[in-house]
């Protein structure tokens, strides 16, 4: 699928993101700068590369119900959920974000996973009354940090959390309203924040064999006392019987280093230096205003919770985000 570029790359100082974010801007210039406005409430962030998903029909709720790991029967009006699709063996294969606005559900998704999303959900629809359109094209989706008091147009739908407000704006009207609100911050502050708060993103928390309780997704994105989803096996085994094999942590990385660990550099025992045994791996790596350079890393869950860690050749001490 062709990526989606912002009409917001031509403002000034905008530095195109690359990878999965490809489409909109890294940085307007100063990432400090942008961070500290998004962290005081103020500022956008376009995320107008991501999926939009909109479900429509009488059977919608009910019917989502029975595919995603969250409990949605009985969502009420303009209150924001997220969801996980996992695979037959409980492997996460993609998060939505949703709110439903009386008529419709909306759900934004990682860049460029829509179509494959919206394949499995045709797939499922039998005899339900529903329909599933990809609207990625007609809407951009932009964030409002917590705090913001921006204005958002009639219309609009807003799906609201602690993190801010993320609207489900017509992509027509996308530049002029970003730069109405201004300034305008680019993807690695809003990912830097991310971090931060300990919050995982498919693609980048996740691989081949993620299962929802290392990420600590538990609660937020799966919903316990349902069942009737794919995987839900998985997730009830690990539950009421078992532990996950891994963790997700956060790091403090040493700051005397110039570069950052990539995601997948190897997680070892400070003690046991560079030739140690691998106990995990970075998943996501970001410079933040306050905490300076920070990441988010999955390790063993055997790992002892106050042992200092080494991000291939750099410091790093955890703060357990998944208990043990």
């Amino acid at each position: 699928m062709a990526t989606v570029k912002s009409p917001l790359l031509s403002q000034p100082g905008a530095v195109p993101a690359e990878g999965a974010d490809d489409g909109v801007a890294a940085h307007y210039g100063d990432l400090f700068r942008e961070q500290r406005a998004l962290a005081e409430g103020a500022g956008l962030v376009d995320l107008s590369h991501r999926g939009v998903i909109a479900v429509t029909g009488d059977d919608r709720l009910g019917w989502l119900h029975l595919l995603l790991t969250q409990h949605v029967s009985e969502l009420p009006v303009g209150v924001a959920t997220e969801a996980l699709i996992l695979s037959a063996h409980g492997h996460i294969e993609h998060a939505l974000y949703l709110v439903d606005d009386g008529s419709t559900v909306w759900a934004h998704v990682e860049p460029g996973s829509q179509g494959e999303i919206i394949a499995y959900l045709e797939s499922m629809k039998f005899f339900y009354r529903v329909e599933v359109a990809d609207r990625t094209g007609d809407f951009a989706v932009v964030h409002l940090p917590a705090g913001s008091i921006a204005e958002v147009p009639d219309g609009v739908v807003v799906r609201e959390t602690a993190h801010g407000r993320d609207l489900f704006l017509p992509r027509a009207d996308l530049e002029s309203y970003a730069l109405a609100q201004g300034p305008l911050a680019g993807i690695l502050a809003y990912e830097a924040l991310r971090v931060e708060s300990h919050r995982p993103r498919v693609g980048f928390e996740t691989d081949h064999r993620t299962i929802p309780h290392e990420l600590g997704w538990i609660g937020t994105a799966v919903h316990l006392q349902k069942g009737c989803y794919r995987g839900q096996e998985t997730v009830a085994r690990v539950q009421n019987l078992g532990k996950p094999p891994r963790r997700l942590v956060f790091l403090h990385l040493d700051g005397s280093e110039v570069h950052l660990p990539v995601p997948g550099t190897p997680i070892r025992l400070a003690a046991d230096g560079e030739d140690g045994r691998k106990l995990g791996f970075v998943t996501t790596s970001a410079r933040h205003h306050e905490l300076g350079p920070i990441a988010l890393a999955l390790v063993k869950r055997n790992v002892p919770v106050d042992a200092e860690l080494m991000a291939g050749n750099t410091a790093a001490a955890q703060e357990t985000v998944v208990e043990p």
